[in-house]
């Protein structure tokens, strides 16, 4: 990550979660990124963490080609925050790395800390820190869809 602080302090507290960099950063990035990438990242709920659409603690289910350079991931909810999975469709993708350490593995990356978007030749990065692991995609531009999601418990 760039811009979106992981493992920030506020006073004595460390380990504190901190898009704020990020956010301040995005006026001036959003015109650099393609018109899906930028209404993701700009979408007000994305980094509300106590939104049902923030991305955090979703977890990454499956990732799929769709064409020869496109590719799906959905992350899937969470219950006690969510009532809606994640779709995002990536088109163009160039690259695609989904990693714990050494191994290569959607299902070991776990549950999404933060993400960012980041302009780059040609459309841009989609970075995902994950515990433990880590996502990147990088693509011509992606859209993201939040569908509905068999969650009977979630909150009101």
């Amino acid at each position: 990550m760039k811009y979106v602080e992981l493992d920030g302090r506020v006073g004595d507290l460390t380990g504190v979660l901190d898009p704020g960099p990020y956010l301040e950063r995005l006026p001036v990035l959003g015109g650099q990124l393609p018109p899906g990438a930028r209404a993701f990242a700009a979408d007000p709920d994305h980094y509300d963490f106590s939104g049902r659409r923030c991305v955090k603690d979703l977890l990454p289910v499956e990732a799929r080609r769709t064409g020869d350079e496109d590719l799906e991931i959905r992350f899937g909810h969470n219950c006690w925050k969510h009532d809606e999975d994640l779709v995002v469709r990536y088109r163009g993708v160039s690259r695609f790395q989904a990693g714990v350490l050494d191994v290569c593995a959607l299902d070991e990356v776990g549950a999404v800390v933060l993400d960012e978007i980041l302009p780059h030749p040609g459309g841009c990065t989609h970075e995902l820190a994950c515990r433990p692991g880590t996502l990147l995609v990088v693509c011509g531009d992606l859209e993201a869809e939040w569908v509905a999601a068999d969650c009977p418990e979630h909150r009101d």
